[in-house]
């Protein structure tokens, strides 16, 4: 990862095909850290996750660009669950993502359903730090394909003034 570059954090819960998983494929290809835990992700970290009541805005920013953003990686499976009975503290911005489709294969055209690598690709997108969002998603050959499929929505996204904005955006493709 460069130094100019906007950290990325990684708790893997191995629950994932290991052949498909794209966070392993970020740490694999130091485009991402690997940590134990999120206890051990920078205070403030910007904390991607499905049932986060703020969605995240460009409003975010200031966090991402100091500390960075944080994923739990597990199987969509066993989300609920983890993410239920995880204790996320308040020394994290928990945000969750506004509607995309995602373009891995696994889940097409699925809404909210996407790969970690498309979380961290639209965290980076709706922040601000577009040229690294394309670039981590080089590391797939179906990647381009995320920003493609959701170009006009993360354009707006991009452009919200804050979290409220982004429920409304979101409202009209919904």
């Amino acid at each position: 990862m460069n130094a100019d570059e906007i950290p990325l954090w990684i708790v893997d819960l191995e629950g994932d095909d290991p052949k498909k998983c794209s966070a392993k494929k970020l740490i694999r290809f130091s485009m991402a850290r690997k940590v134990n835990s999120i206890y051990k992700f920078p205070p403030r970290t910007v904390l991607l996750h499905p049932y986060a009541k703020t969605a995240l805005s460009p409003l975010d920013r200031p966090n991402t660009q100091k500390k960075g953003i944080g994923i739990i990686d597990c199987s969509w499976r066993n989300a609920e669950r983890i993410f239920s009975k995880r204790i996320l503290s308040s020394k994290y911005e928990s945000r969750a993502l506004p509607f995309l489709l995602a373009a891995n294969p696994s889940y097409w055209g699925k809404p909210f359903r996407l790969s970690t690598l498309e979380a961290f690709s639209a965290a980076l997108y709706i922040t601000g730090f577009r040229d690294q969002a394309r670039r981590i998603l080089r590391i797939y050959t179906w990647g381009n394909n995320f920003i493609e499929l959701n170009e006009e929505i993360l354009k707006c996204y991009s452009e919200a003034l804050d979290s409220s904005e982004i429920i409304s955006i979101q409202s009209q493709y919904l």
